[in-house]
């Protein structure tokens, strides 16, 4: 891994929720392995609440786990994590984070990232939606299908609050429903297929 040299073409796991993501992200870190070979970027919509999600995962996880500041570049076997009040952006193989673009109401940073990716990542992309409220993410699920991605929704009787993946599901552009387990075989079959450059 050379600095800015690093590839731009690996798979980037968007996993999207809100209220319950954290046990969702728990059991799918648990069931990953740590030299996939691809991102994972955890955008958990919290508007007011500063994340700590940072301090918990590692227990979790043996990738690195890194809370995103501007600039940062992405990297595989990683877990990325956006932090709160920002809105989340790509480019040049590097995050990128804005203010919030919806500061009332429900916050739509998992659509922004996700679209943000469609325009600006080369690699695969598979797009997580687990547990929490209200619906953020649906909307680009079909943009990312648009792009060859794949998505994925969490199965509804596994989900503390099953709004977000209901609302993904009923999108119509959802690949797989799965509970956190066997989402994270999903993504290693899905790592094993795309050819490592």
């Amino acid at each position: 891994m050379k600095g800015k040299n690093v590839a731009k073409d690996f798979p980037v796991v968007c996993v999207g929720g809100s209220a319950g993501g954290l046990d969702a992200y728990t059991r799918l870190l648990r069931h990953l392995p740590a030299d996939m070979g691809v991102a994972i970027v955890i955008v958990n919509h919290l508007r007011t609440v500063a994340t700590s999600l940072h301090e918990i995962l590692p227990r979790f996880t043996e990738m690195p786990v890194e809370l995103i500041t501007e600039n940062l570049l992405i990297e595989p076997n990683h877990v990325f994590i956006i932090p709160s009040q920002r809105d989340l952006h790509v480019l040049d193989g590097e995050f990128r984070l804005k203010p919030i673009s919806k500061p009332h109401g429900w916050p739509d940073v998992i659509t922004v990232f996700l679209r943000s990716l469609t325009r600006n990542w080369d690699g695969k992309l598979i797009a997580v939606i687990v547990s929490g409220y209200d619906g953020d993410g649906a909307a680009a699920l079909c943009g990312i299908k648009e792009v060859g991605g794949i998505t994925i929704a969490q199965k509804l009787d596994t989900a503390v609050q099953p709004d977000m993946p209901e609302s993904a599901i009923a999108s119509g552009c959802i690949d797989f429903v799965l509970s956190p387990e066997d989402i994270a075989q999903e993504i290693v079959r899905i790592a094993h297929a795309v050819p490592r450059a």
